[in-house]
This record gives structure tokens, C-alpha cells and sequence, in this order.
């Protein structure tokens, strides 16, 4: 059985909890992270751009969480974007 080649699998949630610091949002947002690093991407750093937190907290990706209002609305525009082919530094509006 072949895998598409796009799929939630590719990335992870990043659940905020007490430690929201100086290293991550400052918003109680739920923020997309690629799974799997690539080359001159930046590592630690989530589809919206902000840093991760020191010890993040992460979860699974499915498709209900994709409708959940705490999710960063930056995060979804950049993944809808890479699922429909567009480079990810395309631009958030």
C-alpha cells in the first residue's frame, strides 16, 4: 500500500502547558511543528515561526484538531499551504 505524500503524520501538536516563557508563544496556542527536520530549515522553530519551549509538550496531529479554535491560526495558513504544494516560507496572511 503506497502513502501519499502528504499526510498529518509529517507533523506534530505542540500542546502550551505552565511553561509558556521567554522560548515559545506568549499566546495559549496549540502550534504546528514539522516532524521530520530538513536541511537550512530552522529546527526550533514552529510553521508560525515562533520558538519552541525548552521541554515541549507534544501530541499527534489528526484532522479534529485541525477545527479546535485554540490551534494558531499561522500554523493552519502554512499547513494548508505546504498541502497544497507552496514552499513553507510562502508567505502568511
Amino acid at each position: 500500500m503506497s502513502r501519499q505524500s502528504w499526510s498529518l503524520y509529517a507533523y506534530r501538536l505542540l500542546v502550551p502547558d505552565e511553561q509558556l516563557d521567554l522560548f515559545a508563544c506568549q499566546e495559549v496556542r496549540m502550534h504546528l511543528v514539522a516532524r521530520q527536520l530538513e536541511l537550512g530549515d530552522p529546527g526550533d522553530h514552529t510553521l508560525c515561526g515562533s520558538l519552541l519551549p525548552a521541554h515541549p509538550l507534544w501530541e499527534v496531529l489528526d484532522r479534529g484538531t485541525l477545527k479546535d479554535r485554540r490551534l494558531c491560526s499561522a500554523c493552519l495558513q502554512r499547513l494548508r499551504a505546504e498541502r497544497h504544494g507552496l514552499p513553507r516560507d510562502w508567505p502568511v496572511r
